[in-house]
């Protein structure tokens, strides 16, 4: 009894935490889509990425661990590029062009994106189902792209969509990185990492900032920018590093799925967004090609190609 509420327990933790990840990113699309409208993508990065590192500094030394040198340094250092830099990069311009709710559909495609870099970088065996229900949702994000027309909310879907798929191209080699980076770093010390490397990479946003002020509203505009930065880059980072350490890839990376519905809630009950016909439609597409994938028989790993991605768990 005592060894099936153990293993029990070490089960709901890692998705309990994903969960709570979940729920803080998709709430994030709107938050940051209302920034946008009147700061700099610079700056909204900047003051997310630095309100998470003033936050974790005090902790580090108890929580940080030694970064090794060669292959290591490497997979960190493009974990970093990946997640926060060119992901959060990407994704601030797609929400100043497209709608909180369009953004959050297409990353419904990060899973199977994950899917298809272990089967490029690792050599998993991706099914035909896996492959189908990718191009299925691919077009389903076109269909989406190109059925949005410019209004108060998009002025711009069909470049802010293609940003935001960026984005999760970005996010899904973040994603594999973590999985291997797990085996030899804790949660935290990941996460610490990226906020860091974030901070240094969005510092031009500190300028921008002096220069242009935070708004009509300084205390608003800080209260939404501390919540994306202590709850969202650096509480939602830190619970998905710690689900992910301790769950297969493929799994964790599932829960994504269920961003968009939650993305779409937060757009419609904070910014009163809504979907035509015909990207209701494009969203089912998308919904479709994520199941089709689910449905293949599980992959298989082979062999890495890429040296520094390649790693088996250290217990130094």
């Amino acid at each position: 009894m005592i060894n099936e509420s153990s293993k029990t327990s070490s089960t709901l933790i890692p998705i309990a935490a994903i969960l709570g990840a979940v729920l803080l990113w998709g709430s994030a699309f709107a938050a940051m889509k209302y920034l946008v409208n009147f700061l700099n993508p610079w700056a909204v990065m900047w003051i997310r990425t630095g309100i998470a590192t003033l936050i974790l500094t005090p902790f580090t030394a108890k929580m940080y661990s030694p970064i090794r040198g060669g292959k290591d340094r490497k997979a960190l250092a493009l974990m970093a590029f990946f997640m926060p830099c060119l992901y959060f990069l990407f994704e601030s311009y797609a929400l100043t062009y497209t709608s909180a709710t369009q953004a959050g559909l297409i990353s419904a495609s990060l899973p199977l994106m994950v899917a298809v870099g272990a089967g490029i970088f690792f050599k998993e065996r991706t099914t035909i189902a896996g492959w189908a229900g990718l191009a299925l949702s691919m077009l389903g994000v076109a269909a989406l792209t190109m059925s949005g027309n410019p209004s108060a909310n998009a002025n711009n879907p069909a470049l802010g969509n293609f940003l935001e798929l960026l984005a999760m191209c970005c996010a899904a080699g973040y994603m594999l990185l973590v999985k291997r980076l797990s085996a030899s770093y804790g949660p935290w010390t990941l996460t610490a990492v990226q906020n860091a490397a974030g901070c240094v990479f969005f510092l031009p946003g500190l300028y921008l900032l002096i220069r242009d002020g935070i708004g009509a509203d300084p205390m608003h505009t800080l209260a939404i920018a501390g919540y994306l930065g202590a709850f969202v880059t650096l509480g939602a980072f830190g619970l998905y590093n710690v689900g992910m350490s301790r769950l297969p890839a493929g799994k964790a990376s599932a829960f994504i799925n269920l961003v968009p519905a939650i993305a779409a809630f937060f757009g419609w009950a904070i910014l009163d967004e809504t979907l035509t016909f015909t990207q209701i439609i494009a969203s089912g597409i998308i919904f479709a090609g994520v199941g089709l994938a689910q449905r293949g028989d599980k992959i298989n790993i082979k062999t890495n190609p890429l040296s520094f991605l390649r790693k088996k768990p250290r217990f130094d």
